[in-house]
C-alpha cells in the first residue's frame, strides 16, 4: 500500500506541474473568452459565399469563357500590303524617273460550317462555366456545413468535459473531507486528485482541438471570422424517417455537377464537328492597285489552300478521343453520385436510429445511474470507484449521442450535395 500511495503521489506531482501552465492561461484570458462573438451557420455561409476565393475563381472562369466566345465570333482581320519604289526607265533618250507604288488587300473567308461549330463549342463552354459556379457554391456550402458541425461537436465535447470536471472536483472535495475526518484512507484522496488533474488535461486537449477547427472554418470565409469566435446553433434533426429508396430514385438531370459535365461533352462534340468542317479550306480574296512606269493595273484574285497531303485526320482523331473521354467521365460522375446518395442516405438512416435509441432511454438511464451513485457516495454507501465508473459511463453515452447527431448532420449535408440541393 505505501508503494501504491507513493506512485499516485508522483503521478499527482507530474500532472500538477503540467496543469499549472494551462490554469495560468485560462486565468489570464477569462474576460477574452467571455467576449467571444458567436456566429450562426447562415451568417458563416453568407460570408463564405461572398469572400471564399473558390467563388472568385469560378467567376473568373466565366469571364474567361466569355472572352473565348467573343473570340469564336470574331471575323478574320484583313491584311493590307503597300509597297513603293523610286524607279527609272532604262532608255537613254527619255531618262524618265518616277515613283512606283502598289496597294493590296487580303481578306480571309472562313468556311461557315467551321465557324458555326467553333461558336457553338464556345457557347457550350460558357454554359459549362456558369454551371461550374453553381457546382462551386454547392461544394462550398457542404464544406462549410461540415466544418461548422465539426466545430460544434468540439464545443459540445468541451462542455461535457467541463461538466465531468465539476463532478470529479465535487467528488474529490468529499473524499478530502473524509480523509481529514479519518473516515477514509489517504490513498483515496490521492486517487481523487489524480482524476481531477486528468479531467483538466482532457479539457486542455479538447480546447486545443476547438482552436484548430476554428482556424479551419475561418479559412473557408477568407479570414472573416477572426481568430477568437464561437458558433451558435444545433445539429440537424429529422422529424420523419428517411426513405433511402425514394431519395436514390430522384432525377439527377439538373444536378450542377452532371450539367457541367454534360456541357463538356457538348463542347467536345462541337469540337469534333469543327475539325471535320476544317477539312474544307478557307478562301482568301485579294485585290489591289499597282502603278508602275508605263503600267497601271487593278488586280483581283483568290487564294485557296489545297488539302492534298493532309486532311486533318490527326486533329479529328484527337477530338473524337476527347469526346469519348468526356462521355466516360459523365457516366462515371453519374455512377459516383448514385453511389454517394445510397451511401449517405444509409448513413443518415443509421444515425437517426442511433439517436432514437439514446433519446428513448439510454441518456435518462445513464443520468439516473450517475445521480444515484453520487447520492450513495455522499451517504457513504458506495465507493469512489463506483462514482467514477458511473460518471465515465454517463459521459461516454453523451459523447456517443453527440457523435450520432454529428454523423446525422454530416450525412444529410453530404446527401444534399449528392442530390444537388436541399432534401
Amino acid at each position: 500500500m505505501p508503494g501504491t500511495i507513493w506512485k499516485y503521489a508522483v503521478i499527482t506531482a507530474i500532472l500538477t506541474m503540467c496543469s499549472l501552465f494551462d490554469d495560468r492561461s485560462v486565468q489570464a484570458q477569462p474576460q477574452q473568452q467571455n467576449e467571444l462573438q458567436a456566429f450562426s451557420l447562415d451568417y458563416i455561409l453568407e460570408l463564405a459565399l461572398e469572400r471564399n476565393p473558390a467563388i472568385s475563381g469560378a467567376e473568373g472562369n466565366i469571364q474567361q469563357n466569355e472572352g473565348r466566345r467573343m473570340e469564336a465570333g470574331a471575323y478574320p482581320n484583313p491584311t493590307i500590303t503597300t509597297q513603293t519604289a523610286n524607279a527609272a526607265l532604262r532608255d537613254p533618250s527619255t531618262n524618265t524617273r518616277m515613283t512606283e507604288y502598289g496597294v493590296t488587300l487580303h481578306q480571309p473567308l472562313e468556311w461557315p460550317g467551321k465557324r458555326s461549330a467553333r461558336q457553338q463549342a464556345a457557347d457550350a463552354g460558357l454554359s459549362g462555366a456558369a454551371v461550374g459556379l453553381e457546382e462551386t457554391r454547392l461544394n462550398l456550402i457542404a464544406e462549410v456545413k461540415g466544418s461548422f458541425y465539426d466545430l460544434l461537436l468540439a464545443g459540445r465535447t468541451v462542455e461535457l468535459l467541463q461538466q465531468n470536471l465539476d463532478i470529479v472536483q465535487e467528488v474529490a472535495r468529499i473524499v478530502r473531507a473524509r480523509v481529514r475526518s479519518g473516515e477514509g484512507p489517504q490513498f483515496e484522496s490521492v486517487k481523487a486528485d489524480v482524476e481531477v488533474l486528468k479531467a483538466k488535461q482532457e479539457i486542455t486537449k479538447a480546447k486545443n482541438a476547438v482552436r484548430v477547427k476554428q482556424v479551419g472554418l475561418d479559412t473557408l470565409t477568407a479570414g472573416s471570422l477572426g481568430t477568437h469566435f464561437t458558433v451558435k446553433g444545433d445539429f440537424r434533426a429529422l422529424k420523419i424517417r428517411l426513405r433511402p429508396e425514394e431519395i436514390a430514385s430522384r432525377d439527377l438531370s439538373q444536378h450542377p455537377i452532371l450539367k457541367r459535365q454534360g456541357k463538356l461533352v457538348e463542347q467536345a462534340e462541337f469540337t469534333v464537328t469543327k475539325e471535320r468542317e476544317s477539312r474544307v479550306p478557307d478562301v482568301t480574296l485579294f485585290g489591289g492597285y499597282a502603278r508602275e512606269i508605263g503600267r497601271e493595273a487593278v488586280v483581283a484574285g483568290v487564294s485557296v489552300p489545297t488539302p492534298f497531303w493532309y486532311r486533318r485526320q490527326g486533329h479529328i482523331a484527337a477530338a473524337l478521343g476527347a469526346q469519348r473521354k468526356e462521355e466516360a467521365e459523365l457516366i462515371r460522375t453519374r455512377n459516383d453520385l448514385t453511389r454517394e446518395i445510397n451511401q449517405y442516405a444509409r448513413e443518415a438512416e443509421t444515425a437517426q436510429e442511433q439517436i432514437l435509441v439514446y433519446e428513448e432511454g439510454l441518456l435518462k438511464e445513464a443520468e439516473e445511474a450517475l445521480r444515484i451513485a453520487q447520492l450513495s457516495f455522499r451517504q457513504g454507501a458506495s465507493s469512489l470507484l463506483d462514482v467514477l465508473d458511473a460518471q465515465r459511463v454517463q459521459r461516454q453515452i453523451v459523447v456517443d449521442y453527440n457523435q450520432a447527431r454529428f454523423d446525422l448532420s454530416v450525412a444529410l449535408t453530404r446527401l444534399e450535395r449528392a442530390v444537388g440541393g436541399p432534401l
